[in-house]
């Protein structure tokens, strides 16, 4: 049966640029009413733990106003769990953080955080929040996101984003391919994202087993050009087409 993919779009660096001098705009929360217009499926924050960009404020808010789901990114620490349980997020994806990193390096460790995550998990779970573990494309760390009791996974698609050659871009590309076809037989709903753009989005999304991407520094970056709702709509007919053709040529093997 066919099944178009999902954009979740990441509003973070909206709030970037707003707090790059200390002002009320550009406002996030206008950002996520104009993905939601343009054919976002969801939203996606990442409140970190120096609060650089997405503030505890804004999250609150945009669970007020969204009429799409929210996927909140955030730390495996306490501090994040309160915030998770107050807020009740339809999603929440836990990511590994390093403050002086630029952006997410890669995915989360759930091999050695075993014991944390399945903690974690279950008290998320008992709240009507659907979590998600962000990973890199590994057997091993899906195994383990599997055995914790994670029913979505989101592959880190770093790697093969910022390939510097086609064989390693084809290789990594690969890897995401075999990661998300032992996700699928375990029974899980995989997400990808990181490093997405206009260029490199079509042979992920041509992925027939992913769900959902999660894009947002390529997005926001052509909207400064073109405006939101044109670079969200692109984004999302770029993954669609991509999905289709897939759909075709499984048809036909």
């Amino acid at each position: 049966m066919y099944a178009d993919i999902r954009l979740g779009v990441n509003i973070d660096h909206v709030a970037t640029v707003r707090n790059a001098r200390g002002v009320a705009y550009p406002d996030p929360i206008t950002a996520a009413a104009l993905a939601e217009l343009a054919g976002a499926d969801g939203i996606t924050v990442h409140l970190r733990e120096d609060r650089r960009h997405i503030k505890d404020r804004d999250v609150f808010l945009l669970k007020e106003t969204l009429t799409v789901p929210m996927n909140l990114e955030m730390a495996l620490t306490d501090e994040m769990l309160k915030v998770a349980e107050a807020l009740r997020p339809s999603y929440v994806c836990l990511v590994p953080e390093k403050r002086e990193e630029l952006t997410t390096e890669g995915g989360l460790d759930v091999i050695s955080n075993e014991a944390k995550l399945e903690t974690a998990i279950q008290h998320l779970s008992s709240l009507n929040i659907q979590v998600s573990t962000f990973i890199d494309p590994s057997r091993a760390q899906i195994d383990v996101a599997k055995k914790v009791g994670s029913p979505l996974i989101e592959i880190h698609t770093g790697e093969y984003a910022e390939a510097n050659s086609v064989k390693v871009r084809s290789d990594a590309l690969d890897r995401v391919i075999q990661a998300v076809k032992h996700a699928d037989e375990l029974g899980l709903v995989v997400n990808a994202g990181h490093g997405l753009n206009y260029n490199n989005v079509a042979d992920i999304a041509g992925i027939l087993p992913i769900y959902e991407l999660n894009i947002g520094h390529s997005i926001v970056s052509r909207a400064v050009f073109e405006g939101l709702k044109t670079a969200v709509f692109q984004m999302k007919q770029l993954m669609c087409d991509a999905r289709r053709n897939a759909y075709m040529l499984y048809a036909k093997s």
